[in-house]
C-alpha cells in the first residue's frame, strides 16, 4: 500500500499507544481551544449534554439504559456473531464489580433488565439478571476495569469490518478526519492466544490497549473503551466504519497511486477537538434518539 502525508505518516503503532502533545496551533494558525461539546455546537449549548448525578441509583439505572440501547445500536448495525461480543459497564454504586450482557441473546432483543451485574471473580450478583455470561467476555472486561480506573465501559464485538483490518495487524492511517479521533490513541494487539478464556489472555489485551481508547485484536476484531458506555459505544461504531473506508481506500487503488494521509499537526488538532470523552458521548446520543423512536421497550 502507497501512503504519502504532508508531513510524517503513521507507522504501525507499538503495543502500547503513545500521546502526541498537541500545538498551539496547527500550520494553518487554528488555534487549540478548550475541550469539550461546546466546539461543535453553535449558537446554544449542545442539546445532549454529558448528565452529572448525585443520586447513584439513578445513576446506575441511566447507565444500564444506555447500556441497553448500545446493544440495540450495534443489533442495527449488524454487529452480532452468534453468541460472541460483549458490552460492559462499571457499577456506580460498587465500582469494584460490573455489568455484562448474558449470554446468548441477541443484541436486538437486550433490556436493561436482561444485564448481569458480576463480580471480579466472576460471581453473578443477585442485584441483576441471574443467567450466564460469556467466559471470554469477563476475562476481557474483568481486566479492563481492573486496569484502568478510569475506564467505565467497554465494547467488544467480531464485526465484519473489524475482523477483516484486524488480518493485517496494523493500525489504521489518517486517511480522513473521522478517523482522527484515534490519531496516537489506538494500540495493535499482535500476540492472538485464542478465545480469551484464560485471565491472562484478558490481561495481555488490557495492556495492549493501555491508556488509549481502542485496540485492534490481531485475528479478532475490534475493542474501544470509554468514560460512558455512549462514548465506548459511538467509538466502536467509528472504529467499525474507519476499519471499512481503509478498506475500500487500499481496494480502490490503482497502480502508481497513493492514498494521502493527515498530517501529524492536523490529526492532533482534529484529536484535540473533537476526540475528548464529552464530544463522544454526545456523539452516541442520535444513535441512541433513534433506538427509543423505533422501540424503547429495552428501558425496561
Amino acid at each position: 500500500m502507497a501512503v504519502t502525508s504532508n508531513t510524517t505518516t503513521e507507522t504501525k503503532s507499538s503495543v502500547e499507544p503513545t500521546t502526541l502533545s498537541v500545538q498551539s496551533s496547527t500550520q494553518k494558525g487554528y488555534q487549540v481551544t478548550t475541550r469539550g461539546s461546546h466546539n461543535i455546537a453553535k449558537g446554544a449549548a449542545h442539546p445532549y449534554q454529558l448528565p452529572k448525578f448525585t443520586d447513584k441509583a439513578a445513576e446506575r439505572k441511566w447507565a444500564l439504559q444506555h447500556m441497553a440501547g448500545a446493544f440495540r445500536v450495534f443489533a442495527r448495525k449488524g454487529y452480532t456473531e452468534g453468541t460472541a461480543g460483549h458490552i460492559s459497564i462499571r457499577d456506580p454504586i460498587d465500582t469494584d464489580t460490573f455489568w455484562i450482557n448474558p449470554l446468548a441473546k441477541h443484541f436486538g432483543l437486550i433490556k436493561a433488565s436482561d444485564l448481569v451485574h458480576v463480580d471480579e471473580e466472576g460471581n453473578i450478583l443477585p442485584d441483576g439478571a441471574q443467567t450466564a455470561i460469556n467466559a471470554a467476555g469477563f476475562a476481557i472486561h474483568s481486566a479492563l476495569h481492573q486496569a484502568r480506573p478510569d475506564v467505565n465501559a467497554a465494547c467488544h464485538t467480531h464485526s465484519v469490518y473489524g475482523k477483516a483490518w484486524s488480518a493485517f495487524g496494523k493500525p489504521l492511517d489518517m486517511l480522513n478526519q473521522d478517523v482522527t479521533t484515534f490519531y496516537k490513541s489506538h494500540a495493535v494487539y499482535e500476540d492472538f492466544g485464542g478465545v480469551a478464556l484464560e485471565a491472562e489472555e484478558g490481561r495481555h489485551i488490557a495492556k495492549a490497549i493501555g491508556n488509549g481508547k481502542a485496540a485492534i485484536l490481531q485475528n479478532h476484531g475490534l475493542l474501544t473503551v470509554g468514560q460512558t458506555v455512549d462514548e465506548a459505544a459511538y467509538l466502536f461504531t467509528l472504529f467499525e466504519r474507519s476499519c471499512e473506508v481503509q478498506l475500500l481506500a487500499q481496494a480502490a487503488l490503482r497502480p502508481g497511486e497513493e492514498l494521502k494521509v493527515i498530517g501529524d499537526a492536523e490529526a492532533a488538532y482534529t484529536e484535540h477537538q473533537a476526540g475528548d470523552p464529552e464530544t463522544l458521548y454526545t456523539e452516541f446520543q442520535p444513535d441512541y434518539e433513534m433506538e427509543v423512536y423505533l422501540n424503547d421497550d429495552f428501558l425496561n
